[in-house]
């Protein structure tokens, strides 16, 4: 048995004692009583199995140790769902906590565009003192509101271009980054406004990325990098779509719908004209190898190929945003941020790395309807965390108010999950609603709303077709076998009773006429320049 002196013990004492000081220390105490500051990083398109803290075969080739470390320092959040997957309309729920066909925002073409003037998230922290930046990606149409601070892709429809990209700086001025890779950019802003904000206020930065959305363009210092292996197939990469009608329609295909364009072979016409769309080419410039053309390839070996090249360019561009992360996380730890930050990283919904054979997003499956979500609040959240607990993106924004102790709007239909890290269970969810507009541009993605529970999910394709699709995930994870039609009956009486009840709920219970007719209406959208939703759209109230 090891033995100590009364000089060790002494010692030991005096040091636990220092310890009890330290943390009830006058210092201490201010800091937990500081307002926590915010930062939202959000990229767009990012799969979940791109991020390394969900272990996915991709992700341990391709690991993001800066998006890790927010896990690691947090939380890693395994059951976030989207509810309606597509980047516009996404981003809209999770700024007003309300499903698309209440916010007004349900379709990226023609289906509307943002009303600025509703309530969101940042202006209810700039309302209570919060300075608000938002700087990158806002894909919106309208001129963002409710930030201090703006700085916002414009050009392409609001997506930007990966070279020289062109922003509007609170809606007014316009700039455009020179010999600079979009997420670069959007880093070296980012820095900027941290460095230069008022330090006698909290803050909450919005700070969003165009990557790694279509077509993948890297930055030049990452054109190497997983050049010396290719990455395995997904299991379901050759799906047949058997038994599921709607899958079968789509126009997502790796091996038939990868363009030239996408493979990075065809140069535009015009590389040197005045037309803005001639910038988003200038990676030619940079990786003159992607020229090679590959006409000789037929059948498997050209799916495989187009594969391994979008599979390649798109975690490229993930890596670029996993640098980018790392900055702002050791610029939090430098400046003695990091204890008084909330710091979250998601996307804007899920996304296809080829599995079913497919690129992009749109459907209720598991791979697009599920967001990668990693978050990290010192105060409250145990280093280390993972949960289960379901939660959808019209969550995020009552969740950052109230561990701001800030009060949620009786308006936003979701809820605070802080009770998820404080041990309560009462608001947990049981199940998540989900509901997509677009058709048929550009995927031929047919509409269709659903629920999912913790062991099955039921899906309504409704627009040209009437098709019900119902999955055991427990036994069938990768969704390629629909039950619907030898389900027990009791099984699918209690999950349309509960699709019901979300539907009444939320408030999306019109008829089928009804919300075809969503999908039919054509509202003019904004797709250059941001502008004032009020004044472009003559709207006097």
């Amino acid at each position: 048995m090891k033995s100590y002196s009364l000089y060790s013990i002494f010692s030991i004492t005096g040091i636990l004692l220092l310890s009890v000081y330290a943390c009830n220390s006058p210092n201490k105490k201010k800091q937990e009583n500081k307002p926590l500051n915010i930062v939202y990083i959000m990229a767009d398109d990012h799969a979940y199995q791109a991020v390394s803290a969900y272990g996915s075969q991709v992700s341990k080739l391709a690991p993001t140790p800066n998006i890790d470390r927010i896990a690691k320092e947090g939380a890693r959040m395994d059951a976030v769902y989207c509810t309606n997957s597509i980047c516009g309309p996404s981003r809209a729920s999770i700024l007003t906590g309300k499903f698309s066909h209440i916010n007004g925002f349900y379709k990226n073409v023609d289906g509307g565009d943002f009303n600025g003037e509703q309530l969101t998230f940042p202006k209810v922290f700039q309302k209570n003192g919060y300075q608000t930046a938002l700087i990158g990606k806002w894909h919106l149409g309208t001129t963002p509101t409710g930030f201090d601070y703006s700085k916002v892709l414009i050009n392409w429809g609001g997506q930007g271009t990966y070279f020289n990209p062109q922003f509007c700086i609170n809606g007014k001025d316009t700039v455009i980054e020179n010999k600079l890779h979009v997420t670069k950019a959007i880093e070296n802003d980012c820095l900027d406004w941290l460095s230069k904000r008022d330090t006698t206020k909290p803050f909450m930065l919005l700070y969003q990325f165009k990557a790694p959305h279509r077509d993948w363009r890297p930055d030049s210092m990452y054109h190497e990098l997983f050049s010396d292996f290719d990455f395995p197939i997904p299991e379901t990469f050759n799906d047949n779509y058997e038994g599921r009608l709607a899958a079968s329609e789509n126009m997502m295909e790796i091996g038939t719908h990868l363009n030239r364009r996408d493979m990075k072979q065809i140069p535009p016409a015009e590389l040197t004209g005045k037309r803005r769309d001639s910038l988003r080419w200038l990676a030619y410039g940079d990786k003159g190898q992607y020229w090679s053309p590959n006409d000789t390839l037929k059948g498997d070996a050209l799916k495989y190929w187009k594969f391994q090249t979008y599979i390649k360019d798109y975690l490229r561009c993930v890596a670029g945003i996993d640098r980018a992360v790392g900055s702002v996380l050791d610029y939090l730890e430098e400046n003695g941020l990091s204890e008084n930050t909330i710091v979250v990283y998601t996307s804007d919904q899920g996304f296809y790395l080829g599995e079913h054979g497919w690129f992009d997003k749109r459907w209720m499956y598991e791979e697009s309807f599920k967001m990668p979500f990693v978050i990290k609040n010192p105060r409250i959240i145990e280093a280390g965390t993972t949960s289960d607990a379901m939660v959808m993106n019209v969550d995020f924004a009552p969740t950052l108010l109230d561990m701001a102790g800030l009060e949620i709007p009786s308006e936003m239909q979701g809820k605070s999950f802080k009770g998820v890290f404080e041990g309560d269970e009462k608001n947990k969810r049981k199940s998540v609603y989900y509901h997509y507009y677009e058709y048929p541009i550009w995927h031929k993605v047919q509409p269709h709303y659903g629920i999912k529970t913790d062991r099955y999910k039921l899906m309504h394709f409704y627009y040209t077709m009437d098709e019900w699709e119902l999955y055991d995930l427990k036994t069938d994870p990768n969704e390629i076998r629909n039950i619907y039609s030898e389900a027990p009956p009791e099984l699918i009486v209690s999950l349309k009773k509960e699709l019901k009840e979300l539907r009444n709920e939320y408030k999306d219970d019109g008829s089928i006429e009804q919300m075809k007719r969503m999908t039919d209406t054509v509202i003019g959208r904004v797709y250059n320049e941001p502008k004032v939703y009020k004044e472009s759209n003559n709207i006097k109230k």
